[in-house]
């Protein structure tokens, strides 16, 4: 690929706050162009914007400050803009308790007060006596730090937690005495996705990059490695376990419950990896190859009485499990089917000397106990059709905790008895929530192509299907992820005034396994949006909606969903709300670890067809002068380094630079703010108010 970079204009940004009632006149800032020419396969594009994709300069700060000056403009003129804030503050403000679990002498669980930044992780002792453990709303000023992960050694007495800053995915590593939280060595730095796997009490396994030269937040990083950190010495002295002789982009390790294992899975995508063990009973045992290749997954979810068991998709879509004796275990021939594969993807946690098998079963959980020679003990009785999660303890737990919840059910947790399967309520949340009056419904719609595409839609009971409710569309469709219905908060203020909430599961997720993933993957992602747009027609078709109250949403691959959809069908809705999307699909690869996508994008260097099937539905590069798109409102983040923040600030100048109608082309950039994850709850707030007002407020919604 070749590339020409010369500047054709000088221009200085400036900003006009020029906007009436109406949206009849939007001022942009003059996004300056520059350019930059990229040769794939004798095909030339231009890429005018190349120069926001440098995040530490001073001209993209001036634009990031002058865009989000009016967009903040226009959403302050919106009248109930206030009045939303005010009924999801008042909405949010309930106790919320996580499930607990033991840790040594302590039992621990997070609990929020209601309007707490973040939730604080408290403890209490065999007396019942209650104190803060972490309350990661100390770690900032204005609560943007997150507590990002937590890890006890076997015994409790140490735990390691990681602490994110801004969103980032880059972490720190601080270790305390559990007792009495003391801090034990140095802090580690520059960790990124990584879990945190003790070995006995003397030290951890973690997984990061080499820091990057350039910008930490968007600079290429693909040679992943797994660490030892021995307590009591410096970082710089820890040793690289896996990831020199083998380059992956992807590791990570993790040590069994019985401390004889260590197991290290290694990848290049976000789909299929290698296996490897080590025998930590054996000094200086050398790790072993057990699965080469990336054809499917495998994960070691146990190990006891000399059996290891293994979570795999090898010919089987659903995954099921299998069993072997850890000294044949890398003799695939040896292996044994313990949970076959069934009609509905499996997904295992264990507890109490248990495995726990999650199906989702049309997107719905069903949830069946094993013992640990495959017998069936009992299906688990659910209070209901929704998503049940948990199920996750130790082997010698008596009992075991899950939470379930659905679009109109706040997310309770229940207390069940391992050995009887009864289950009793624990903590059930305080919401000011009536859902006796909404009900949620699953229906299958037929895509483009006659697939049959399931859809979860909410509305309050008695909603006249005229066309002209205000109605949100969201999805996801990738990386074999699966949307199972859950409670939100703000979905829950959306209902209540009066809108109407689907979530299709489109192709490309996880919610029928393997082959309805792969079914919306590279020269197959078309499906995706051919899904979106059937499944917009249907709530158009059957009067829920209209296409001038229909809003779609998604984020991350969600927001490259909606990109694509709003330039190939931007006359099917009124509003397109895409967040941290992945929109410049020639180049997401060249980005931190974007290259780990192509499993599901491929990239547009690795043919022709493949180049033009990307450019044909690339949102940056379909964005068409002369065609009038709907009210968009991009949002995303200034410390985003997973789908960097430039995908979306191109995507915004084009759109600026290129719309022919009225509706207005806003990008709202979240400060000290990531892909998502850690966002503080004011900051949760103040972002689903200002969707929700610049969305009604576009639909001709004058007052609430």
């Amino acid at each position: 690929m070749k590339k020409l970079i010369r500047s054709i204009s000088i221009a200085s940004l400036f900003i006009t706050l020029s906007i009436n009632a109406q949206n009849t006149e939007m001022n942009y800032p003059q996004t300056e162009k520059k350019e930059v020419i990229d040769t794939y396969f004798s095909t030339k594009i231009s890429d005018p914007y190349r120069w926001l994709e440098d995040d530490r300069s001073a001209e993209t700060a001036a634009w990031v400050t002058a865009q989000n000056n009016l967009t903040f403009t226009y959403l302050d003129r919106i009248p109930y803009r206030d009045q939303l804030k005010k009924q999801l503050t008042e909405k949010w403000n309930y106790e919320k308790i996580g499930a607990p679990f033991v840790e040594g002498d302590f039992t621990y669980y997070y609990k929020n007060n209601g309007l707490q930044n973040q939730s604080i992780l408290y403890r209490k002792d065999a007396t019942g006596k209650e104190e803060v453990f972490l309350d990661p709303n100390t770690f900032s000023t204005d609560g943007t730090t997150s507590l990002a992960d937590v890890s006890f050694t076997e015994d409790g007495s140490l735990v390691a937690y990681a602490i994110s800053e801004g969103g980032s995915d880059w972490r720190k590593i601080i270790v305390l005495n559990a007792k009495d939280k003391s801090v034990v060595g140095d802090t580690l730095v520059d960790v990124k996705f990584s879990g945190i796997a003790w070995y006995k009490n003397e030290g951890f396994y973690y997984s990061s990059y080499d820091k990057p030269t350039g910008s930490e937040l968007s600079a290429k990083t693909d040679q992943h490695k797994l660490y030892y950190h021995k307590l009591g010495t410096p970082q710089s002295a820890d040793k690289v376990v896996f990831g020199e002789k083998y380059i992956r982009r992807y590791v990570s390790g993790y040590v069994t419950n019985d401390q004889k294992y260590l197991v290290v899975t290694a990848a290049n995508a976000t789909s299929g990896n290698e296996l490897y063990i080590q025998d930590l009973t054996k000094p200086n045992s050398q790790i072993q190859t057990v699965v080469t290749g990336f054809a499917n997954d495998y994960a070691i979810v146990d190990s006891k009485d000399g059996n290891i068991y293994i979570e795999t998709n090898l010919n089987a879509p659903n995954k099921k499990l299998m069993v072997v004796k850890a000294a044949t275990i890398i003799n695939k021939d040896t292996w044994e089917e313990l949970i076959l594969e069934s009609d509905n993807v499996l997904d295992l946690s264990k507890a109490g000397g248990y495995f726990f098998a999650h199906y989702m079963k049309d997107a719905v959980s069903v949830v069946e106990q094993f013992d640990y020679s495959g017998k069936f003990i009992r299906k688990i009785q659910l209070p209901g059709l929704g998503t049940a999660s948990g199920f996750s303890d130790k082997k010698n737990a008596k009992e075991v905790y899950y939470s379930f919840t659905n679009y109109i059910t706040p997310g309770t947790i229940y207390k069940m008895n391992i050995a009887s399967g009864k289950s009793e309520v624990f903590q059930q949340p305080k919401v000011n929530f009536n859902s006796s009056n909404y009900e949620s419904k699953q229906v299958f719609y037929t895509s483009k192509d006659g697939t049959k595409v399931p859809m979860m839609i909410t509305y309050k009971k008695g909603t006249e299907l005229n066309g002209n409710n205000p109605t949100m569309l969201y999805a996801y469709g990738g990386f074999n992820i699966s949307l199972t219905p859950s409670f939100s908060v703000a979905n829950a203020v959306w209902l209540e005034n009066g809108g109407v909430y689907a979530v299709a599961n489109l192709r490309g997720g996880g919610e029928y396994g393997k082959k309805w993933h792969n079914a919306g993957t590279k020269l197959q992602k078309q499906n995706v949006f051919d899904d979106f747009i059937a499944a917009a027609e249907y709530l158009i078709n059957e009067k829920y909606t209209s296409s001038e109250k229909l809003a779609i949403r998604g984020g991350s691959n969600g927001g490259l969903l909606v990109g694509a959809t709003m330039t190939q069908r931007p006359d099917l809705m009124k509003v397109a709300l895409p967040a941290v999307g992945v929109l410049d699909m020639l180049r997401y690869h060249t980005f931190t670890a974007g290259a780990g996508w192509a499993y599901d994008y491929g990239t547009a260097e690795d043919s022709n067809e493949m180049f033009q099937y990307l450019k044909g539905y690339s949102p940056v590069h379909n964005v068409k002068a002369g065609v009038s798109y709907p009210a968009t409102m991009i949002t995303t983040g200034d410390h985003d380094d997973r789908v960097v923040p430039a995908h979306s600030f191109k995507f915004a100048a084009e759109l600026q630079d290129k719309n022919a109608g009225n509706n207005p082309m806003l990008i709202r950039i979240d400060v000290n703010a990531g892909h998502g994850a850690g966002k503080s709850v004011q900051q949760t707030i103040n972002e689903n108010a200002d969707i929700q007002a610049f969305t009604l407020w576009n639909m001709g919604v004058k007052e609430l």
